[in-house]
């Protein structure tokens, strides 16, 4: 009976226990779920539904989209002839060439051997544009080139020639006769590019033909001191010498971008210039062999919080102009020096650098509306852009804070004479104090003073009446003359 009510017992409190586990396991799921489930977590097919699609999206694997752009990518090789090239000597930067009597000893040995031409090769990349055989690729690759070949993806070389190019921006276009129609790359629209999608390069880095690297897009509308015209995609995907003129694809296998340059001592830092800027002046290097560019006739300067306060602005946004040159566009169309151009036909110049690439995106003859600000109002002037040449400049100069601490006089005839200037009258810095806070602001002798907060100056009589004048204001605008440049200059008290 003992035995048999032991094992009773035993049998209940397993049961107990059993049960007493169960309620222990049941409530700590609950409070699993109430403390770190609060949020629900969707489903696969959930989230698959919310999953931006288009250019941004990321694939499953890049090897299709390869495959299948590879066709349109071509590697360019140029020859250029050195003509008479020079033997170089061994002993040329070597630091221990002292010792063996260096380019003295060269010389002596072997100057007497007759000059040759040399032939200088280089690589680089390129795509097609259409299935007749022209070809996007950079200004760079093939710039006084005397031969240039191009080698496709199945391995076909056809000598190509160039059609147009474009310093720049760094763009040319060249021009292969093929057998057969080639594949053609897709072009994009650069404008929707966003910072962070997807981006693949393909392209001939160190002669390595064919290679694909992928990244993303850092950055867009960088300037690198490349060009007036910067404007460049940052992208991580690995960039190299040899993959100048390739092309940058979005993930549709669009081109939105030609790989240009790269910063030597960084790693995951290149740059590509805009298909939609490429596609711009197309029309012009494919007819004329050239870029046709407008122009306004105006030198602008980016607005500084100095010259915004003095100017009474709301904002430092706009390009500031400086100079407007007699009988251009501007001039013709009433512009003034000190007006700020805020928009161009209702698109926003926040600076200079937006101006001088919506001016350069105009074409020839073509009338625009320019918004700007004068004296504090508001006005609009319609104005026909005129051809850009080589020796009209649009000038964007840098400014500094700074105040007084100068010395001027009137510009005489004697003076004008020995320093050759063609402003027979009107006031010149004679003399800048070193230390002082006109030296800060960068003003040099032999500087002309236009204006005085906005009133022109031609004796250092009515400079020194302005000056009386803008006495109780604390702070005056001056208009600079350097060379052909103006800009303005603030002077705060």
């Amino acid at each position: 009976m003992k035995t048999e009510n032991r094992g009773r017992k035993t049998f209940v409190m397993f049961f107990l226990a059993c049960l007493i586990g169960f309620f222990v396991v049941s409530a700590f799921e609950v409070l699993r779920s109430s403390f770190f489930s609060s949020t629900p977590v969707p489903d696969v097919q959930q989230a698959a539904a919310v999953t931006p699609t288009g250019s941004s999206h990321t694939p499953s694997s890049f090897a299709d989209l390869a495959e299948r752009l590879k066709p349109c990518v071509v590697n360019i090789s140029t020859t250029k002839i050195i003509r008479g090239g020079k033997m170089r000597s061994p002993f040329e930067g070597n630091p221990f060439g002292r010792y063996f009597g260096g380019d003295d000893f060269f010389e002596r040995f072997f100057g007497d051997i007759p000059q040759r031409d040399f032939k200088q090769k280089s690589l680089g990349s390129g795509f097609i544009i259409s299935h007749d055989g022209y070809i996007f690729t950079n200004n760079h690759v093939v710039e006084q080139a005397d031969k240039i070949l191009v080698k496709l993806s199945n391995g076909q070389e056809y000598d190509a020639k160039v059609i147009g190019k474009d310093a720049k921006t760094d763009l040319a276009l060249i021009k292969i006769k093929p057998a057969d129609s080639l594949p053609v790359a897709e072009t994009g629209d650069s404008e929707k590019l966003r910072v962070g999608e997807w981006v693949m390069a393909i392209g001939n880095p160190f002669g390595l033909e064919q290679t694909v690297t992928v990244g993303i897009v850092s950055a867009k509308g960088r300037v690198i001191g490349a060009g007036p015209y910067d404007n460049f995609i940052q992208t991580d995907a690995s960039i190299n010498p040899g993959n100048s003129g390739g092309p940058l694809f979005n993930m549709d296998g669009q081109v939105i971008g030609i790989n240009t340059a790269i910063v030597a001592q960084g790693q995951g830092i290149g740059f590509a210039i805009p298909i939609s800027m490429a596609k711009t002046i197309l029309p012009d290097l494919k007819s004329r062999g050239k870029v046709t560019r407008g122009w306004m006739g105006v030198s602008v300067q980016d607005i500084t919080e100095d010259i915004a306060r003095n100017m009474r602005l709301k904002s430092q946004q706009g390009a500031l102009i400086s100079d407007v040159v007699e009988g251009d566009p501007a001039e013709k169309a009433g512009l003034r020096v000190g007006d700020v151009i805020t928009e161009i036909n209702n698109k926003a110049v926040n600076n200079t650098h937006d101006l001088l690439l919506m001016i350069a995106g105009l074409r020839v003859g073509e009338t625009i509306q320019v918004k700007i600000i004068r004296d504090g109002q508001v006005q609009i002037f319609p104005i026909l852009i005129a051809e850009r040449t080589d020796k009209t400049e649009m000038a964007s100069v840098g400014q500094a804070e700074g105040a007084f601490g100068m010395s001027v006089q009137d510009i005489t005839p004697d003076i004008a004479a020995q320093l050759g200037l063609s402003q027979k009258k009107g006031v010149i810095v004679a003399d800048v104090q070193e230390g002082s806070l006109a030296e800060e602001v960068g003003i040099q002798q032999q500087d002309i003073i236009l204006q005085v907060n906005k009133t022109k100056v031609t004796t250092v009589t009515e400079y020194k009446s302005q000056l009386i004048k803008a006495g109780t204001k604390g702070s005056l605008l001056l208009l600079i003359k350097r060379g052909r440049t103006t800009f303005f200059v603030p002077l705060v008290k």
